[in-house]
């Protein structure tokens, strides 16, 4: 049976001995020319159904503007162009013999066709064609091919230019039609898919799972920040601002350019909750993670390790390390990337700890990529714990948290501005002057860099409806409410869940406490 294209990645901290494989003899060097070859730690290697690999694919890979995109973005490509290859394979042809035919007959299978049990919208059919567009232009480019079976037209972009686009483009580019949860049905997620609780509300008797306070602790850091998985993920623990004695609510934290998707520096927030469930983490799961990895050597036989000796600067930080074979250098921490942010460690009581704040079980760092996992074996949990106790079990992923942030912040503040605030419409605007209105408040904490994005994506619940006269509307009982604000914005939130149907929520008679 043929299998289909397989991809796969070239791990961090390999190591190529020739020995240990006889038809590795006399490659000796083979770690150096790979090196030089451009095949690094998360390079992807695509291999035919007859176990080939095409030399030409390997140096699209390695040797195009691929090569430098994220590393998430990567594996999706991937993926895409392993499906277009299968479809064409089914037809007996390869690759670089595709039309412009085959693209449509593509195009047909993947988003309407009842032959496939598996189609996909609007949104990751455009993603597909962007991977595959950007492959077949450079194929062309190199002389690989004569002509690419992407056909193009041209369309008005926002400022009335010619733009060049794919024919296939599809235009009902939604990614889903439920991306948000409220707050209250989030932490029912968390506590069931991730710290184990019952559908009662209570401890599960039978709750086998592992490192829980790091899985809580990072699904609550996301849901309080925005923060997009990559950015959370590859967090350093110097970058956790320090829990301080008071009442603050929100700490900030200052994200590096280089892991953010603009590439620009931006400050970001969490609540002081998650503050503090992040530094029980880094005293209990992440301590005894680094621990039993000391006791047990791992660190000492990792190939690449930059052991920080010092940091210097205040606003600036610089690394400076040393490395396995004696070299010393420095990094900027606003320069080091997610590949060497996974190497960067430091000398701890018992040997060296990594700076990289989430740990895996042997104490390494994990990888961004892996948190889809937790999230997708929690959201199973949650539907087989809650299956009949609720109408509709919730389900959550990394990047859902964003949204739904967003979606909270927006709501939050126009309460502050409205309603707390007590502000006439003149009033109004000249804080919207000062400050800026709530949409991009919310568009400059995601980082975005249109707010057409905020408004048109992550925010979609609101758009149609008359936000200012829903927050206007005194909730039931605030005449005097226990909670305040907080109270305020979830019933808001409730009523915005019931009205649009694309935000999940609890029913009250469907919460345990």
């Amino acid at each position: 049976m043929v299998r289909g294209w397989r991809v796969f990645w070239v791990p961090a901290g390999r190591s190529v001995v020739s020995k240990r494989l006889r038809v590795l003899g006399g490659w000796d060097g083979l770690a150096e020319d790979e090196e030089r070859a451009g095949v690094r730690p998360g390079t992807p290697i695509l291999l035919s159904p007859d176990c080939q690999i095409d030399g030409r694919l390997a140096r699209f890979l390695v040797r195009s503007p691929f090569a430098r995109l994220e590393q998430e973005t990567k594996r999706n490509y991937a993926t895409d162009y392993c499906v277009f290859f299968d479809f064409l394979w089914r037809r007996d042809k390869n690759w670089d013999e595709a039309g412009p035919d085959d693209l449509w007959d593509f195009e047909d299978w993947r988003t309407r066709s009842l032959s496939n049990p598996r189609r996909i919208g609007g949104a990751r059919w455009n993603r597909g064609l962007a991977a595959l567009g950007r492959l077949y232009s450079w194929a062309v480019k190199q002389g690989y091919m004569s002509v690419s079976p992407i056909e193009t037209r041209e369309v008005a972009g926002r400022h009335g230019q010619a733009v060049t686009v794919p024919a296939a483009r599809a235009k009902d580019a939604r990614s889903s039609d439920v991306r948000w949860l409220t707050p209250r049905l989030f932490r029912r997620w968390v506590d069931v898919g991730l710290r184990g609780f019952s559908a009662d509300g209570g401890p599960g008797a039978a709750w086998g799972g592992r490192m829980e306070d790091r899985n809580s602790a990072f699904a609550n850091l996301l849901f309080s920040s925005g923060l997009r998985l990559a950015e959370a993920a590859s967090l350093l623990t110097i970058e956790i601002p320090q829990s301080e004695i008071g009442h603050r609510r929100y700490y900030s934290g200052r994200l590096a350019p280089v892991v953010t998707k603009s590439k620009r520096a931006r400050t970001f927030y969490m609540a002081a909750p998650v503050v503090a469930e992040i530094e029980a983490y880094c005293d209990a799961g992440r301590a005894r993670a680094i621990r039993r990895a000391q006791r047990q050597g791992r660190y000492d036989v990792l190939p690449r390790m930059r052991l920080v000796t010092s940091v210097s600067g205040h606003r600036m930080k610089v690394f400076h390390w040393r490395d396995r074979d004696g070299m010393l250098g420095e990094t900027a921490l606003a320069r080091a990337s997610v590949e060497e942010r996974a190497i960067l460690f430091t000398d701890g009581p018992e040997g060296p700890e990594p700076l990289w704040l989430w740990l895996n079980e042997s104490g390494l760092p994990f990888r961004p990529a892996s948190w889809e996992g937790v999230f997708r074996t929690a959201t199973e949990r949650c539907a087989k714990i809650l299956s009949g106790a609720m109408g509709d079990a919730p389900f959550c992923t990394p990047h859902m948290c964003r949204h739904s942030f967003a979606l909270f912040m927006l709501v939050a503040l126009h309460h502050a501005m409205d309603v707390r605030l007590g502000l006439t419409p003149k009033e109004r605007r000249d804080f919207r002057l000062l400050y800026g209105d709530p949409w991009r408040m919310v568009q400059d904490l995601l980082g975005h860099a249109d707010v057409e994005t905020t408004r048109r994506i992550y925010l979609a619940p609101v758009s149609d409806l008359q936000l200012h006269s829903l927050i206007s509307s005194p909730a039931p009982g605030s005449g005097a409410p226990e909670g305040g604000a907080a109270d305020d914005v979830s019933w808001i939130l409730a009523r915005l869940a019931a009205e649009t149907g694309t935000i999940q929520d609890l029913i009250d008679d469907e919460d345990p406490l």
